[in-house]
């Protein structure tokens, strides 16, 4: 499958979420969407990471955002991580990693890489990064201006 690009409109999915809910792309049509693929819960640079967002997610929310955290890891471990850490945006598990495929984030061995994906309205990319090493994670002031352009 060919990387996705700048302009491309994303991969639609169906996942399961905390909150024992399911999330399709497609309902969030009209918002732009922050997609943050990161590892593994409870991994110290995720931790930081989705902390992080957590801290922001007022400044998303005041632009229309939606943000999702995506991992491959069970909903029993995202509820719990969500809970433990005081995570306040959906996360959603992708066990079979089917999405991290159609988006292009997976690595050797088929692990996740830490990947930020920002899309418009229309749900087509507007941001994209993956993460070769993943030691690192794109800051919540980086994909906030990428937000404010989708909505421009």
């Amino acid at each position: 499958m060919p990387e996705l690009q700048l302009g491309d409109l994303a991969p639609e999915f169906n996942l399961i979420g905390t909150g024992d809910r399911w999330y399709a792309l497609e309902g969030f049509l009209g918002h732009p969407v922050v997609l943050a693929f990161y590892p593994d819960d409870f991994s110290p640079v995720c931790t930081t990471q989705l902390r992080a967002y957590s801290a922001n997610i007022d400044d998303f929310t005041q632009l229309g955002a939606v943000m999702l955290g995506i991992s491959p890891q069970t909903l029993s471990s995202h509820e719990s991580f969500k809970d433990r850490l005081g995570i306040r945006f959906p996360l959603l598990s992708d066990r079979e990693r089917t999405v991290a495929k159609a988006y292009g984030v997976l690595g050797p061995l088929g692990f996740y890489r830490r990947s930020v994906f920002v899309l418009d309205r229309e749900l087509h990319i507007v941001y994209r990064h993956v993460s070769r090493a993943g030691l690192t994670f794109r800051s919540s002031d980086e994909l906030l201006q990428a937000v404010q352009k989708a909505v421009a």
